[in-house]
């Protein structure tokens, strides 16, 4: 039987990248020794704590 998780994940979110992306995703698992999974839910975080300031730049742009 599987290990029992304090916090399981069973929602899945898919999308399509580039061969760009792709590449990009695997440099930046090859230098943090982090997965896709790990890297998508750091970027979240980031994207989540600094959202008003990307949002007053994206307005200014």
């Amino acid at each position: 039987m599987g290990r029992m998780r304090e916090n399981p994940r069973y929602n899945v979110i898919s999308m399509r990248i580039s061969d760009e992306e792709r590449e990009h995703l695997e440099n930046i698992m090859e230098r943090t020794h982090l997965s896709i999974s790990d890297i998508m839910r750091e970027a979240m975080e980031f994207f989540a704590a600094n959202y008003d300031r990307i949002d007053s730049e994206r307005k200014a742009a």
